[in-house]
């Protein structure tokens, strides 16, 4: 059953929370995805274009794949759609971008959480703090994990399909799993991340399985990475 939430609702305790706010230019100075990915069907692009987006899913694909926390270390995610068969098992979270070929995985959202459910989260001193609720405001519960790198992570998938990266490198054949795009209008700042979970060469290339909102995060520059590269380091 599809599930859909078309506005990002305000987030409670936002008084006790500091989100900084990301400088104007950042949200264009990060790179363009080269090549750029297809998106299959039109879910993805309605979705945008109904919450008053300007951007065109096949022509404005960035290449975000790791991140990092603004000057705050506070940062908020919300879940905005899933539009897939197997949303109630597809949890979310991030994951330590320098790790070897298992990293460790830091849930954010269970299968459980729907569209509207949003988490804050708290970068510091290596380590990260997730406090969740539903679309309600409702808190649902706290997680907090040891040697989590602030400035850089990334974001992963994993349900039925497979377990996905935001890595491209990490995922099957290479190819890319999750998405980005920076916000317009009054989400300028903010970014998108849209997931596929499904394996790219037997899938459907929607990227509208799930959606996260980002706020107080920026990208960082991908650089070009092999697993024997990776080993190396280890």
């Amino acid at each position: 059953m599809k599930r859909m939430f078309t506005t990002l609702l305000p987030i409670g305790l936002s008084a006790a929370i500091a989100v900084a706010a990301i400088a104007p230019t950042s949200a264009y100075a990060f790179a363009a995805r080269s090549p750029l990915v297809g998106v299959g069907g039109v879910s993805l692009q309605n979705y945008l274009n109904g919450v008053g987006e300007s951007i065109n899913v096949a022509n404005d694909q960035l290449d975000g794949q790791v991140w990092t926390t603004s000057v705050s270390g506070n940062s908020t995610f919300t879940l905005m759609i899933e539009l897939a068969g197997n949303a109630a098992s597809n949890a979310i979270g991030v994951y330590n971008s320098n790790a070897g070929a298992t990293p460790t995985l830091f849930q954010m959202f269970p299968g459980a959480a729907t569209a509207g459910w949003y988490c804050t989260a708290h970068f510091g001193s290596g380590n990260l703090s997730v406090a969740l609720f539903d679309n309600g405001g409702v808190f649902q519960g706290s997680s907090n994990y040891l040697g989590v790198t602030a400035n850089g992570f990334g974001f992963y998938l994993d349900g039925p399909g497979g377990l996905f990266y935001s890595q491209d490198y990490r995922n099957p054949g290479g190819n890319a799993q999750i998405l980005t795009y920076a916000g317009t209008g009054v989400n300028f700042g903010d970014w998108w991340q849209c997931f596929d979970d499904q394996p790219y060469t037997a899938g459907d290339h929607d990227f509208e399985d799930a959606v996260l909102l980002l706020q107080s995060v920026v990208p960082t520059p991908a650089h070009s990475q092999t697993w024997g590269s990776v080993k190396t380091r280890f």
